[in-house]
């Protein structure tokens, strides 16, 4: 799958791609905020990606002017509640601020209202990633409430948003 716009492009997450996100999910730039198992293994990311369900997910790699750049997808994709999980990282730190994100967060959402028919796109972020909150409330995302205490993470509990846009928010 590709999506493409002017110097952006979303195409499928390949085996090609695994030694990328495991350097940008270690990278402490970028795992601040993530909840993986740090360090993230060659292995144990292929062993993912040979094994994750495609029917319920669209895992796409965000590329700069043919740079690799970053992930994004959709998870949890639910047909009969037409709604999906949302995920974004920029990997590639020297690409960050830059807008990327932005564009990318917004050819992603196009393709699951109008592509894939959803209703609903959402995400769970920590309360603390400000830079993450800014940029979903940017694209149109809504703040639906915080959960309390909802992961212990790095030795203390943290509070999480929930975030979504409805397909009628988005076009609107």
């Amino acid at each position: 799958m590709y999506i493409v716009e002017n110097e952006i492009v979303l195409r499928e997450f390949l085996e090609k791609d695994v030694a990328n996100k495991v350097e940008w999910i270690n990278n402490f730039e970028n795992n601040t905020y993530l909840h993986y198992d740090i360090p993230l293994t060659y292995e144990k990311t292929l062993a993912w990606y040979k094994g994750k369900d495609n029917e319920k997910r669209r895992d796409l790699v965000i590329e700069y002017l043919g740079i690799p750049v970053g992930i994004i997808g959709l998870l949890c994709i639910d047909n009969v509640n037409s709604k999906a999980e949302f995920y974004i990282s920029m990997g590639n730190t020297s690409f960050k601020r830059k807008g990327i994100a932005t564009k990318a967060t917004k050819m992603l959402l196009k393709h699951a209202f109008e592509d894939l028919n959803l209703n609903k796109v959402y995400l769970n972020v920590d309360e603390e990633n400000e830079i993450a909150c800014r940029l979903y409330e940017k694209v149109g995302f809504k703040c639906e409430g915080v959960f309390i205490k909802d992961l212990f993470h790095r030795g203390k509990y943290i509070n999480r948003k929930r975030y979504a846009i409805l397909h009628n928010e988005f076009l609107g």
